[in-house]
């Protein structure tokens, strides 16, 4: 209990969830992809006027763990996992429902852009009050401060209000203020994605130096296992609320990998009524070469005129980063009346980092969208490197890249994959 840094007894974290009722009955996914593909996918909001719901979501329940001094922690799990409130609740940002959080020392946390900034105040005077807020005398952080400035590389925008800066800047200088202003505890959010490449190599090397040279304390989460697997000497997977395996991070990304959460392919019953999706699979062995190939089952009461299947690929934080369907190069396609039948996505060498990725798909015909199936997948690259590019304007997300849709058969096969 001594070397205990930070200690979590049965925290339990509950919100006031309301939900719209009486929705249209089919839903596009323009909520889920880049505004500017409202109009690609089509569909119905909500009726104006319908009835709302309340019900209790319990983010958190009864989570308990300890972390020692210099210990770096991997936190892990899906969306909604509730890893950011967990996060939350030990930087004082939110407070718990119940349980209690016992910590020893200093806590520097970079959790979402703008987190701790004045919008109106420089970049200079932001590290001053992030400063005081630490704690720190203004000797402590002057001695800190050229430092923190050389590793933002923002020099030239020190005196420009932080309202004024980019995203990246924005996070390269709140990383760069949370890790030199001597915190005995550096929390980092899945934030760091928006920075470039090269940034975040830099800011996993700083974390390390941070945590084995200088003995603080780190929780790092990250749907990039691969960072994870590099920084951390300990996992913790959190599912629906509550810790499913806290244990050295081998064994915690390998509990994590093996559910369903991470499967390869999702079934999903028949429906008799409509057109509708009968299953959706990833091929698991060309996600290491970077490579997305995609297999959409489908069964119609009448022949589509064509069956057309789209897909969006969403980062950890839900951001839009690669769509495909059929609509954007209909030359070639064919247009084969099938009633079943199996639709292929082909995309090879995907520019995208490594990490965890969501996928959504819609099934429908050159006019009309009838089934969707939102994160029905999580997957892993473990290869791959983002680049920078000016997509298509008829792209979906920020990675624009060549993807060919086929039509298998026009039979329903039941036991491919």
């Amino acid at each position: 209990m001594s070397d205990s840094i930070i200690i979590v007894e049965g925290l339990s974290k509950k919100y006031r969830i309301a939900h719209q009722a009486d929705r249209q009955r089919y839903t596009a996914l323009r909520d889920v992809i880049a505004q500017k593909a409202k109009g690609l996918f089509g569909g119905r909001g909500a009726e104006a006027g319908a009835r709302k719901s309340v019900e209790d979501f319990w983010a958190l329940r009864e989570v308990g763990f300890e972390v020692k001094r210099g210990e770096v922690v991997g936190i892990i799990g899906r969306n909604g996992a509730g890893k950011s409130t967990l996060l939350k609740i030990l930087s004082r940002i939110t407070e718990p429902t119940a349980g209690r959080v016992r910590i020893k020392g200093r806590v520097a946390s970079l959790l979402e852009v703008g987190t701790g900034f004045h919008a109106e105040l420089t970049g200079r005077e932001n590290i001053f009050l992030n400063g005081a807020i630490l704690g720190m005398s203004r000797v402590e952080i002057k001695r800190k401060f050229d430092e923190i400035v050389a590793f933002a590389e923002i020099d030239k925008f020190l005196d420009t209000p932080v309202k004024r800066y980019s995203s990246g800047m924005y996070v390269r200088l709140a990383f760069a203020v949370a890790a030199h202003l001597e915190p005995e505890i550096l929390i980092v959010d899945e934030v760091l994605a928006v920075g470039d490449s090269e940034f975040q190599k830099k800011c996993l090397g700083k974390m390390e130096s941070v945590a084995r040279q200088e003995g603080r304390t780190v929780l790092f989460v990250s749907h990039n296992l691969r960072a994870v697997r590099t920084l951390c000497g300990t996992g913790i997977f959190l599912e629906a609320g509550r810790i499913k395996c806290a244990a050295p991070i081998d064994e915690a990304i390998t509990r994590y990998s093996a559910t369903a959460e991470m499967r390869n392919r999702a079934d999903f019953p028949a429906n008799e009524s409509r057109p509708s999706i009968s299953y959706v699979s990833v091929d698991p062995s060309q996600l290491e070469q970077g490579n997305l190939i995609v297999d959409v089952g489908f069964r119609s009461p009448f022949p589509l005129n064509p069956a057309v299947a789209g897909l969006v690929v969403s980062s950890s934080a839900g951001t839009p980063v690669f769509g495909s369907n059929p609509r954007f190069h209909k030359d070639g396609f064919g247009q084969s009346k099938l009633s079943a039948g199996v639709l292929r996505l082909v995309a090879n060498g995907l520019p995208i980092h490594g990490g965890v990725y969501n996928l959504s798909v819609w099934l429908g015909d050159w006019q009309t969208d009838y089934d969707e199936k939102r994160d029905v997948l999580a997957f892993e690259f473990r290869n791959g490197q983002l680049q920078s590019n000016t997509p298509n304007p008829e792209s979906i997300g920020f990675v624009d890249t060549c993807a060919r849709w086929s039509v298998l058969n026009g039979s329903h096969p039941r036991h491919e994959h």
